[in-house]
């Protein structure tokens, strides 16, 4: 049983996660928190459009864990390497077929109530890293979804509460070998190996996921285009179901499935999820030697 400090009966009066790093950096109507190297070590910044030019200004501190400030040093966007703008310290959450389109074209109804599975945080890249295709499959599938990211440590949290435990939300590709998803029998390493989660560009933390356009491109094609008012199970369903059965962390990510069209990707090939009011996230395929 956790501590009562621990659990999401939440006092009145506490703030949504998604505003703890304001009033620390400044006004900002859009905060865009990303993770991020220039060649030294990573750290955090806020993305920012400065007369028509996106900028990292960088912030002192973990801003899923302490306060953060701004040190005064920008950076152009161009200039630096985006990394996963989250490592959960603890889980990926992913939910299964909470699309009705995608169910259909896996060949059965969606489940009565989400479908959940994990995927260990060992499988968390971020932008332009590449998926590396395991020797294990032949048959490597893209998924785009959209992910929440918890923002603060909350167990048994109520739909209506939801809002309070939510950092932000990202893109991600669930990467599935598609293959050993049948074979298996479970999930654990057909969507599990490394590199099989990619997260990014940033976290947005001031965004309202009810409809979200989500377009996932191969090789610049267009092969899913959906949108999140098309979920089953809404955002604050998921985290509500989820949060009962496990005890959410800082850092924890819930992938809320993925729309139909999903396919393989082969070495060589370069895959896009992008989510309006969030960004692009880009990585290229390539195969384990």
């Amino acid at each position: 049983m956790l501590p009562d400090g621990w659990r999401v009966v939440l006092e009145a009066g506490l703030r949504p996660a998604a505003q703890l790093c304001q009033g620390r950096v400044g006004r900002v109507d859009t905060v865009r928190i990303a993770r991020y190297t220039t060649g030294q070590d990573p750290t955090y910044g806020i993305v920012q459009d400065i007369d028509g030019a996106l900028v990292v200004a960088e912030v002192k501190g973990d801003p899923l864990y302490q306060p953060i400030t701004y040190t005064g040093t920008q950076v152009p966007l161009d200039d630096v390497r985006l990394l996963a703008p989250v490592i959960p310290r603890s889980k990926v959450v992913g939910i299964g077929k909470n699309y009705a389109d995608h169910a259909a074209e896996m060949g059965g109804p969606p489940p009565a109530e989400p479908l959940l599975f994990l995927k260990p945080n060992t499988s968390v890249v971020g932008p332009g890293d590449p998926i590396v295709r395991p020797r294990q499959s032949a048959n490597v599938h893209y998924e785009g979804e959209l992910a929440v990211v918890i923002g603060r440590i909350c167990k048994d949290v109520a739909p209506q509460r939801v809002s309070e435990v939510i950092f932000g939300y990202t893109c991600a590709n669930d990467v599935t070998a598609r293959d050993l998803q049948a074979s298996d029998g479970q999930w654990a390493r057909a969507k599990g190996f490394d590199t099989f989660c990619p997260l990014g560009p940033w976290i947005e933390t001031e965004l309202d996921p009810a409809d979200l356009r989500l377009t996932t491109r191969l090789d610049g094609q267009t092969v899913q285009d959906g949108r999140t008012s098309m979920l089953i199970h809404d955002v604050a369903t998921l985290v509500a179901h989820v949060s009962a059965a496990f005890t959410l962390l800082p850092g924890d990510v819930i992938l809320t499935g993925t729309p139909a069209g999903v396919g393989p990707m082969s070495a060589g090939q370069r895959v896009e999820v992008e989510i309006e009011g969030i960004g692009t996230l880009a990585n290229p395929v390539t195969a384990r030697d």
